[in-house]
């Protein structure tokens, strides 16, 4: 998608950085209005370092932090969740590693993603309460739950005698989050939430009304309400600081652009805000606080700011970073290709591998197919050495290998899923197609034979998927019968080492198998 970069002034230091990534200074005001500015951040994803195009980087956002802080009296940095799950950092840590560098960053305010549920209950409430600023939840109700009382409904700071309202949003956990790991959180729907909410803050003096969110920008599923719905629904919501669905949402002259400014129910302008994910930007809004205008923008977050880290930031990744490193340097198999996250080829061998391997879980009974999302799916495999940490890097969820008998009826119901969600991964002897207009299932085939309602088949997935992760809830229907010792990725290690998979790493498949039809 092609950016264009709203002009900003953000001081001569920060001027000179976000310059040569093609931001030009203006003055924000002819007047001398006072201004807040919100630097904001989402789905970072444990993205500590930069990734494989040297963008992003922990070390980096700082410096830009930073050099707003210095240039500007009035400064909120905001994050909108998901800052955990996606590298070694937090499968081999926890959590900690995000936390620390976040603390020490000084983040104002902070909201739930649904990764930081992960690791279940007990670990987030650990975690969370040693974050300092403000922990916000507008719908989530957290009584008798390890974490009740650590996050607040909504708060209103006093910015230079101006007072702006900030209330947390965050999604339905239904069908994205394990259920056994959220056990007694109550979700309230999150546009009444957000609007009696926003209303309740505009009663109590606030001016402005900012929504932090992790519901995504535009989802599929209307029932799944998102940014776009929000906006419109709402009367006295500002701006939305959204996550979740990774969307960079910036002012575009292209019309096919994620929109940046929405209107409301009363057609007054919204701003709708989003960085993408992993650290690639950094979001910047400008805010008059007397004419109440808003300025966003964003900084990428790249190499040129490399000469002026802060070396006693860095410093505290260090003890971390020799345990990440110790996995990424053990070598466990080749490969001559690059297989990309959102490539076919990578999700055809997870989906291949998962059903090769769900064989050796009842040895002389078929595996009819196996299905993998795309979602679990979280970094390249390159060409080259394979080791123990690129396997984690790319599954490190906790999921397990399942297999599970299922009936036809089932099954074609959650072809339905995978359809509205523009196809998954599914085993080489499987063919799907779909209408893109309605998503609508054309066709579904097992070994060139269409998917018979009445029959029971054997399918091989991952435990996440079985439970009705990523909305797969007809999987649900089937009865688990057979589940792998060990996670994922250490069972794809094991193979890999053994030579078990050299087949399908020495030429993977580039076929399409789950399609929109042509």
């Amino acid at each position: 998608m092609k950016l264009r970069y709203i002009p900003l002034l953000v001081g001569s230091a920060l001027a000179m950085l976000v310059g040569s990534c093609r931001t030009q200074s203006v003055a924000p005001s002819a007047t001398s209005h006072p201004h807040l500015v919100i630097l904001h951040t989402n789905d970072t994803h444990s993205q500590i370092e930069p990734d494989r195009h040297d963008l992003g980087g922990i070390v980096r956002r700082k410096v830009l932090v930073d050099s707003v802080r210095a240039s500007r009296p009035d400064v909120l940095l905001i994050d909108a969740g998901d800052a955990v799950q996606g590298s070694l950092y937090y499968t081999l840590f926890d959590g900690e590693v995000e936390r620390v560098l976040m603390n020490a960053m000084g983040y104002d305010i902070r909201i739930l993603g649904n990764h930081e549920f992960d690791k279940g209950l007990p670990l987030l409430a650990k975690e969370w309460k040693q974050i300092t600023g403000t922990r916000l939840s507008t719908n989530y109700d957290f009584t008798g739950t390890p974490l009740d009382g650590i996050f607040v409904t909504s708060e209103i700071r006093d910015i230079d005698g101006h007072k702006i309202g900030f209330i947390g949003i965050n999604l339905d956990p239904h069908g994205i989050v394990f259920d056994h790991n959220y056990t007694g959180i109550t979700y309230s729907p999150a546009i009444e939430s957000a609007n009696a909410e926003a209303a309740r803050l505009r009663q109590n003096g606030a001016e402005m009304v900012i929504a932090v969110t992790h519901i995504g920008y535009e989802e599929d599923d209307p029932a799944r309400p998102d940014d776009i719905d929000l906006a419109k629904a709402s009367s006295d919501i500002d701006i939305i600081i959204g996550g979740h669905s990774h969307t960079v949402v910036t002012p575009s002259a292209d019309p096919s652009a994620p929109a940046s400014v929405l209107l409301n129910s009363k057609s007054q302008p919204v701003t709708v805000v989003q960085t993408g994910s992993t650290g690639t930007y950094l979001g910047h809004i400008d805010i008059d606080l007397v004419t109440k205008s808003v300025i966003p923008s964003l900084i990428k977050v790249d190499s040129r700011l490399d000469d002026r880290t802060d070396a006693e930031f860095a410093a505290l990744i260090t003890p971390y970073r020799h345990g990440v490193d110790s996995v990424r340097s053990l070598v466990i198999g080749k490969t001559d290709y690059t297989m990309l996250r959102k490539s076919a080829e990578l999700l055809n061998f997870f989906s291949d591998y998962v059903k090769r391997q769900a064989s050796e879980y009842l040895p002389g009974r078929n595996i009819d197919l196996s299905i993998m999302n795309k979602g679990g799916l979280r970094a390249d495999l390159p060409a080259g050495a394979i080791t123990r940490g690129s396997i984690i890097d790319i599954a490190p969820f906790d999921n397990s290998i399942v297999v599970m008998e299922i009936s036809g009826k089932d099954l074609l119901d959650n072809f339905k899923v995978m359809a509205m969600q523009e196809g998954q991964g599914v085993s080489e002897n499987v063919r799907a197609t779909f209408d893109p207009s309605t998503h609508e299932v054309i066709e579904a085939t097992v070994d060139g034979l269409p998917i018979d309602p009445e029959k029971s088949y054997t399918l091989a997935t991952i435990d996440y998927l079985a439970l009705g992760g990523d909305y797969m809830e007809p999987l649900k229907n089937g009865k688990i019968i057979a589940r792998s010792p060990g996670l994922l990725h250490q069972s794809l290690s094991d193979a890999i080492t053994a030579g078990k998979v050299d087949d399908l790493l020495a030429s993977p498949s580039t076929t399409v198998r789950f399609a929109g039809a042509k």
